[in-house]
């Protein structure tokens, strides 16, 4: 089983987005597209002991327009899935 997370929407900086096949533990940030650095936060730790579900990631205000995309890590920190890219306005 391959792990997934997929953008769904992004309405008044707020993420919504689908993950499939995470366990508990593993970890969804975001990622700036162009520089490829994972920003310190939003970080989100998959809390439900079912491997799907779906995810609302509030942005900071510290997070500036660009584009980016979500990674998931496994529970141990390894790259587990990437999502679409996606803008933020």
């Amino acid at each position: 089983m391959n792990p997934i997370i997929s953008f769904e929407g992004l309405e008044n900086r707020v993420i919504t987005a689908k993950y499939g096949n995470l366990m508990v533990k593993a970890k969804v940030v975001l990622v700036d597209r162009i520089s490829g650095q994972e920003l310190a936060e939003p970080v989100k730790t998959i809390t439900s002991p079912a491997p799907s579900g779906l995810l609302r990631i509030e942005l900071p205000n510290s997070v500036k327009a660009g584009t980016y995309y979500l990674k998931a890590l496994n529970g141990h920190g390894e790259f587990a899935a990437k999502s679409i890219d996606f803008k933020v306005g």
